[in-house]
């Protein structure tokens, strides 16, 4: 679903990338959020489906400068750390470190080494509306132990950004509170590797107020996997200055999530703001050996001022052969 709270992997690059004088200058930045809502399962062929969770998510992320070149920066999420299985009201609830480790700034080359998110694709993050994402989530990079490097490419506002990394094993992939538990190399899954043998690069472009990307990874097999993974991603954004925005994504993995088939996916969303209002939609369609999965959502969000605002959603999913329909409502408070 498509939660309107801060992401502290897009944080922190932003911070480096864009506000990397101020963090040195006042030391300490920081930025979070906090985000309460239901989300509900109303009508679903099978009726086990049909749960209401009501969640509460806290995110932060901060900077510190160390000297004019290097800053630490982390970030900790408190939410629910484990799928409800029947309705749930602000339970399981678990504090994790989302990211941890240095940074180092030179000219504008920004190479960032600890408990990172690798930049691969876009609609995952930015696809409008409360359930926007939820199924462009599926290939997000998060919690990964590696190295990244965020470069600009000459004048023309280009960006290329590289990682190096494997899945989280250390203590900081478990939870406190409701215990996630600790992922460990024997549990399997591409990327899971404890080596630094998977890949992302993507180069982002900006022409006015349009912005395209370009990305490839590489995910190596991990316990129980028949083959590596390997994906490709292109989309483009644009502000069309009249309150109009779109954004489109396509994504294609070959050897998706280590098993022999291929998958592809396919997003478009779009939103109209019209003073404190926001009307959007949005669709993703993926193709797999086995099924063709879709989710199309409409959303309205209501700013009720700079940093409160209210988010209703509606979205009728067909995953896995099984139809369902979800709302979801959420007050979101960034400070």
């Amino acid at each position: 679903m498509k939660k309107m709270t801060l992401n502290a992997g897009l944080f922190s690059f932003v911070l480096a990338g864009g506000s990397a004088a101020y963090a040195q200058e006042a030391g300490f930045s920081w930025e979070g959020s906090l985000e309460v809502g239901v989300d509900s399962t109303v009508r679903a062929d099978d009726p086990a489906a049909e749960i209401t969770d009501t969640y509460l998510t806290l995110e932060a992320a901060f900077e510190a400068a160390l000297s004019d070149r290097i800053s630490a920066f982390g970030g900790l999420t408190l939410e629910s750390a484990t799928d409800p299985e029947d309705d749930r009201t602000f339970d399981d609830l678990g504090l994790y470190i989302s990211e941890l480790g240095l940074r180092y700034t030179f000219n504008e080359t920004v190479v960032s080494a600890g408990k990172i998110s690798p930049v691969f694709a876009v609609a995952w993050d930015a696809a409008p509306g409360f359930f926007g994402t939820a199924l462009a989530e599926d290939y997000e990079l998060s919690e990964m132990i590696g190295v990244t490097a965020d470069t600009p490419l000459g004048n023309a506002g280009g960006v290329l950004s590289v990682a190096l990394f494997y899945a989280d094993d250390t203590v900081l992939s478990d939870s406190i509170g409701t215990k996630r538990g600790r992922n460990s190399v024997a549990m399997g899954g591409v990327g899971n590797t404890g080596k630094l043998n998977n890949v992302a690069l993507q180069y982002t472009q900006t022409f006015g107020e349009t912005t395209a990307w370009i990305g490839a990874r590489h995910l190596s097999a991990g316990e129980g996997d028949t083959t590596d993974e390997t994906g490709f991603v292109a989309g483009v954004s644009h502000d069309f200055g009249n309150g109009f925005d779109m954004i489109g994504e396509l994504a294609h993995f070959n050897g998706a999530g280590g098993a022999d088939g291929n998958a592809t996916y396919a997003t478009l969303g779009a939103a109209y703001a019209l003073e404190d209002w926001t009307f959007s939609a949005s669709a993703t369609f993926v193709d797999t050996p086995d099924d063709r999965d879709r989710m199309i959502a409409l959303g309205v969000d209501r700013a009720l001022s700079e940093t409160i605002e209210v988010n209703f959603g509606v979205a009728r999913f067909d995953v896995g052969g099984e139809k369902s329909t979800a709302v979801g409502l959420a007050a979101v408070v960034s400070f």
